[in-house]
């Protein structure tokens, strides 16, 4: 049974997370399905509400922490929206580049170079100014 309350907070976090903008998009084109539906009332009553609020670490780390579990398992589809967390967090392109490249020797080479590409998308989309090739 969904908690309007935990929902409304999971939401307001959500949207601090990847930005207003962005977060109506995912609402408009995501969302709006019935299956989506489901699933964004667990996250956003969990994952949202319950777990990013947890204390001990700030918004920022937690960004970051999210990113590189994205990398070290290869998650690629989740990497472009936490990247973008990042961002949106105040970490520079150059330390998010710099962390992925760190967890080359940990995770290798392949899933390193993936990120660094997703990573660069989701740059170029922020910026709007480049018109990067995928690579």
């Amino acid at each position: 049974m969904s908690d309007p309350d935990l929902r409304a907070k999971g939401r307001e976090i959500r949207r601090l997370l990847v930005g207003d903008t962005f977060a109506d998009g995912l609402d408009a084109d995501v969302y709006t399905d019935r299956h989506m539906e489901k699933f964004a009332e667990l996250t956003q009553e969990w994952l949202f509400a319950q777990h990013w609020t947890r204390p001990g670490l700030d918004y920022k780390t937690k960004t970051m922490v999210t990113m590189i579990s994205d990398v070290a398992t290869g998650a690629t589809e989740a990497l472009g929206l936490h990247v973008r967390f990042c961002r949106n967090h105040g970490w520079s392109e150059d330390e998010i580049v710099d962390a992925i490249l760190h967890i080359m020797p940990y995770v290798g080479v392949p899933p390193t170079r993936k990120a660094l590409l997703v990573a660069r998308q989701v740059f170029t989309e922020m910026d709007g100014n480049r018109d990067l090739p995928a690579g």
